[in-house]
């Protein structure tokens, strides 16, 4: 049936119906009488939410030929859930309400069916196969290393809870909310774990893809049961109850704090010279899978790009790199920023449309088997103005001296130095006036991670580390510039896994035939 928009009638985007189900981030179903409000929208009076969550709204303005108000939403807490939410969803996605209906996936995603791809885009494929998944005599290794670094530095054991580290060492994927469930690994003697009784299949069906197989050491809480007295036990059979126990930077205060008062005996400190420690210097391997998740970031960027049509919104452009992503094996998302919101480094909510001379920024990134890509192209539909053109040289000059810059043995700060130096010489300082952040963040398994490439940072670069490389100008009122590759360090210097943008005109340089 088809619905007839309203002045100031709110409606949900197809797209981030199909998105909301995949991530389980809230559950819709369509009320008998609802239909598709021109191909891509769905009235929220056509939609059956029944309990509200924890969400928060934004709306926009949609087209000024449709009256109404389209849901920029997104999640308040997605610490239950292990998927992937970043700044760009908080931008792009979320919910005006949560529902505990039932989930209908497949609408969402007929209607992305009935889009057909264009061309750019359907010719892409799928380079899913040349993933390799890591191992468990890998995730044995990083244990030893880290069992090394306890060593180095004193410590008689690490605790880790949900996240990043506890997947890097074990490959467990847990969300868990205010329940307890960790691990904690000696520097001497078995691993074990504490967890929620009524977990236990859950945790040990993980658990026995982990290097502890099919015979850990896993130790359950009841609901009326102290936890953390669970882990003090598991300190004392280890005979490690008066030593020092590295926190995982991420572990929640309610944890830790709860963990001194059961265990006080130990002292705690924290985890983060052995955790990232290892996570810091990636493997051979690691860098393979960091160099596929660039190579499809960036095809996935250029299919979009030659897919590209005056009047398209920053959603419109989103939904492409999505779609060519998932085309190549993957997925991944990306901020768009179109013309002088592209001063804006992380975004705006505002409506923005592609005009032609204006510029068109992209940032975005996938993961392939857990690794993460993040890479930033500029650009602009037709002629480029000279000013633009201007800032983008020096942007390009700017990553290139740091690339130079980037060595073993180099502090991070004096990456960022070298960068910067371009900038200011280039007439765009002082400090940090145009380029209002630092040069990069470590990469690996989070987006964002150790070491960060940012002034007074004495860290010494290592071979083996990844970071990227960003530099930018943003001019408020006109337009920014940013131009960001990830990179490793190698024994004689750094290397870009993907090549420099070449202009704003022709970032990916000509089509091929």
């Amino acid at each position: 049936m088809e619905h007839k928009l309203s002045t100031g009638e709110i409606v949900f985007r197809a797209e981030h119906i199909r998105l909301a189900a995949r991530l389980a981030i809230f559950d819709v179903s369509l009320a008998g009488t609802g239909g598709f409000v021109h191909g891509r929208l769905v009235p929220f009076s056509a939609t059956r939410a029944l309990v509200a969550g924890e969400h928060k709204t934004i709306l926009e303005a949609w087209r000024p030929e449709h009256p109404c108000w389209i849901a920029v939403l997104y999640n308040g807490d997605l610490s239950r859930r292990p998927h992937l939410f970043s700044r760009r969803r908080f931008l792009q996605t979320g919910s005006i309400a949560a529902g505990v209906g039932v989930v209908l996936p497949s609408l969402a995603q007929s209607a992305e069916d009935d889009r057909a791809l264009p061309a750019s885009v359907a010719a892409l494929k799928s380079l899913r196969d040349q993933a390799k998944p890591i191992s468990i005599d890998e995730r044995r290794a990083r244990r030893e290393k880290a069992r090394e670094l306890m060593r180095a530095n004193k410590h008689s054991a690490i605790l880790l809870t949900e996240g990043t580290s506890l997947n890097y060492f074990t490959g467990i994927r847990w969300w868990g909310g205010e329940r307890l469930f960790t691990m904690v690994l000696p520097a001497k003697g078995e691993s074990f774990y504490v967890c929620p009784a009524f977990e236990e299949g859950r945790a040990r069906e993980q658990i026995a893809k982990s290097p502890d197989g099919n015979n850990p050491d896993v130790r359950v809480w009841q609901e009326n049961e102290n936890p953390y007295q669970h882990v003090a036990q598991g300190l004392r059979d280890r005979g490690i109850a008066g030593g020092t126990v590295g926190i995982e930077e991420t572990v929640k205060f309610v944890f830790s704090d709860n963990l001194r008062k059961a265990a006080s005996g130990a002292t705690f400190a924290s985890a983060t010279p052995v955790t990232a420690g290892c996570r810091m210097i990636k493997s051979p391997h690691e860098i393979e899978l960091m160099r596929l998740a660039s190579k499809v970031t960036l095809a996935a960027y250029e299919a979009t790009y030659r897919a590209l049509k005056l009047g398209m919104t920053q959603h419109d452009v989103a939904d492409l790199v999505e779609r060519a992503h998932r085309q190549l094996g993957f997925e991944g998302d990306a901020l768009v920023l179109l013309g002088e919101f592209s001063a804006f480094p992380h975004g705006s909510v505002a409506p923005q449309f592609i005009r032609e001379g204006t510029i068109v920024l992209i940032d975005g990134g996938c993961t392939v088997e857990g690794y993460a890509s993040d890479i930033t192209r500029t650009f602009v539909l037709g002629k480029a103005s000279d000013k633009m053109k201007q800032v983008f040289d020096i942007v390009h000059r700017a990553q290139s001296a740091a690339l130079a810059a980037a060595k073993p043995g180099a502090e991070c700060g004096s990456v960022d130095d070298a960068a910067r130096k371009i900038v200011t010489d280039g007439g765009y300082g002082p400090d940090y006036k145009y380029f209002t952040h630092r040069l990069g963040h470590g990469m690996g398994m989070d987006g964002h991670e150790w070491p960060y490439l940012v002034r007074g940072n004495t860290k010494k670069l290592e071979p083996g580390m990844t970071t990227s490389n960003e530099p930018g100008i943003y001019i408020r009122g006109e337009f920014g510039v940013r131009l960001e590759d990830d990179m490793h360090i190698t024994e004689g210097g750094a290397e870009l896994f993907t090549p420099q943008s070449r202009s704003l005109e022709e970032p990916f340089g000509q089509a091929t035939a």
